[in-house]
């Protein structure tokens, strides 16, 4: 079967990526073969609708499975309606999440698990502080101030794992600036 894991690399020994519509490539392995395939996701730096552009992409490219840690609602849209299920992914290498689906490990969701918009940011972007800094406390992202105990372990790994996809993604659109610039 051909699934694809969402990743912040391009090979089977990558880390599997949280996020959907904006992790930096899509790997899509023959999950019989482990035969893969990585392509940097175009709609990474999208300034808005990455998760339906995301999930066209994988989508036309012939993925009869994703496994991904988030699929918000316009994505899930797209992939329930070209009837390619949706799995939560371990964490882990691309290579153990595809491993772990083989041997049916995964849990498969039957609708969203996030809110539209939910890998843009806990908040960070254009709202009301209009881009001054303003209202951007450390807030978790259910809105509340994270105290101590799970709940903010949970959100500081979450947030070292947005930060170190977004390394991952200005290194991407650094290389393709370089790239150009070197090209023109």
């Amino acid at each position: 079967m051909k699934v694809v894991v969402t990743a912040s690399g391009a090979n089977l020994d990558a880390p599997a990526s949280p996020v959907f519509g904006r992790c930096s490539h899509y790997v899509f392995v023959d999950s019989e073969t482990m035969a893969f395939q990585a392509l940097e996701n175009p709609a990474v730096s999208a300034g808005g609708g990455a998760g339906i552009q995301a999930a066209q992409f994988v989508v036309e490219r012939g993925a009869q499975a994703v496994i991904t840690g988030n699929a918000g609602p316009n994505a899930f849209q797209v992939l329930q309606a070209a009837g390619v299920e949706v799995y939560l992914t371990p964490g882990g290498t691309v290579r153990q999440a595809v491993e772990a689906f083989g041997k049916g490990n995964l849990q498969a969701i039957g609708q969203a698990n996030v809110a539209a918009h939910a890998g843009m940011g806990a908040g960070m972007g254009m709202g009301a502080g209009m881009g001054r800094g303003m209202g951007m406390g450390r807030r978790s992202m259910a809105g509340g101030v994270a105290g101590p105990g799970p709940a903010r372990e949970a959100e500081l790994s979450e947030l070292r794992q947005s930060a170190a996809d977004l390394r991952q993604q200005l290194a991407v659109l650094l290389e393709r600036i370089d790239r150009l610039e070197k090209e023109g």
